[in-house]
């Protein structure tokens, strides 16, 4: 199963974009973050042309996630994240599709910091943490996947004394992340590639990505009954004329091989 997530950063604008990407690459997951628009004007008859059913949780503004499905209709599990009925931006839906239980998020950005956004980051983040736990006790097959808008360590940054200030930066988030990590969740772009220096985010300002000067905040997390078998980052379309300030990231899964247990010795 090729799966895959994407800040794609106001849908409408880069539908082209996208739907050229998904007809090359062909997909069978996609998660959608940012998609700054409502529900009802998501272009789900166009995604439709191309094989790919569509959930959606939209909302104008920064907000807006999305669930896209090639040959499995998938099935509605959550729309928003668990914890605070009062929370209504869009950034947290869950579906099942073809077995795997798919988890799409657009973590608060937090900045600036200190502040009420950073307290929301951070409480966000303790939300999706109980929910991680809990669909990780679950032994069932999940995938966490989406913009997590946190730089995990340095190596992950091109030049991180120049980022400290900044909410992805911080010891308070990357201590949110690694306590899901310690769950037991895979971070599938590390397993495959655990030795190059990937970037999923360039910013707009400063020619950063003529500089290559990126982050990685965009991750993909599989639970035990997965295995990674590739991963990376289609970091072409970041270059092309009119992109979302991200690329997209894939991983290509399979069920994990589990040991049979060993039958007792006969006396």
């Amino acid at each position: 199963m090729l799966v895959a997530t994407w800040n794609i950063n106001n849908i409408v604008k880069r539908l082209d974009l996208l739907c050229d990407w998904l007809a090359a690459t062909q997909p069978d997951v996609v998660a959608l973050q940012e998609l700054k628009t409502q529900t009802s004007d998501f272009p789900e008859e166009r995604l439709r042309e191309l094989g790919y059913h569509s959930l959606v949780v939209g909302q104008r503004t920064w907000n807006g996630v999305a669930i896209l499905s090639r040959g499995h209709k998938p099935l509605k599990v959550a729309t928003a994240l668990p914890g605070d009925p009062d929370d209504k931006q869009a950034r947290y839906m869950e579906a099942a599709i073809d077995g795997v239980l798919f988890a799409c998020l657009y973590l608060p950005n937090g900045n600036p910091q200190p502040g009420p956004k950073f307290d929301y980051k951070l409480q966000w983040f303790e939300r999706m943490r109980m929910r991680a736990e809990a669909l990780w006790a679950s032994g069932h097959p999940v995938v966490l996947l989406g913009d997590w808008n946190v730089v995990p360590t340095d190596e992950d940054i091109y030049k991180p004394d120049t980022w400290r200030d900044n909410a992805l930066l911080q010891p308070q988030a990357r201590k949110a992340f690694a306590d899901i990590l310690d769950q037991g969740w895979t971070d599938a772009l590390k397993a495959a590639c655990p030795q190059d220096k990937l970037f999923t985010f360039w910013d707009y300002r400063r020619k950063r990505w003529e500089r290559d000067a990126g982050l990685r905040i965009d991750h993909v997390l599989i639970s035990q009954s997965l295995r990674v078998v590739d991963a990376g980052v289609d970091r072409e379309e970041r270059g092309k004329d009119g992109a979302s300030d991200h690329a997209p990231v894939w991983a290509l899964l399979e069920p994990a091989k589990v040991s049979k247990p060993r039958k007792a010795r006969r006396q």
